[in-house]
C-alpha cells in the first residue's frame, strides 16, 4: 500500500493561485494514476484532475479546465495541481489519491483509487 502526502494548501484571495503537491510511495504498478479530489462541506467528493502514466495524460473536471493544470514527475511518484483564478466555490479540502492499472473511465471515480492522503485545505476568500 502506497503512502501519499499532501502541501501547499492555504488561503488566497478570489482571481489568486495556489499550487498543490502529492507524492506516494510504493508504487508497484507501471500503470500509474494520481488524482485529485476535493470535499467542501456538506457535498460529496468531486472530482478535479488526474494524471496516468506510460503517457502522461491529464484529465479534469468541467469546473476546473482553463484554471487547474495537473503535473507530475513519474520518477518520483509526484502530482502537481497548479490552481489559477480561483473562486469562492473552489474552497474546499483537497485530497491526492493514487492508483494502479486504472482504465480510461474509471479516472474520475474516487471508489477506482487504492491509496489516499489525508487532504490539504484550500480556502478562497477575502
Amino acid at each position: 500500500q502506497a503512502q501519499v502526502l499532501e502541501s501547499g494548501g492555504g488561503l488566497v484571495q478570489p482571481e489568486g493561485s495556489l499550487r498543490l503537491s502529492c507524492a506516494a510511495s510504493g508504487r508497484t504498478n507501471s500503470r500509474f494514476a494520481m488524482a485529485w479530489f476535493r470535499q467542501a462541506p456538506g457535498k460529496e467528493r468531486e472530482f478535479v484532475a488526474a494524471i496516468r502514466w506510460p503517457g502522461a495524460t491529464t484529465y479534469y473536471s468541467d469546473s476546473v479546465k482553463g484554471r487547474f493544470t495537473v503535473s507530475g514527475d513519474n520518477a518520483k511518484n509526484t502530482a502537481y495541481l497548479q490552481m489559477n483564478s480561483l473562486k469562492p466555490e473552489d474552497t474546499a479540502v483537497y485530497i491526492c489519491a493514487a492508483g494502479g492499472g486504472l482504465i480510461t473511465s474509471s479516472i474520475p471515480n474516487y471508489s477506482a483509487y487504492k491509496d489516499w492522503g489525508q487532504g490539504t485545505q484550500v480556502t478562497v476568500s477575502t
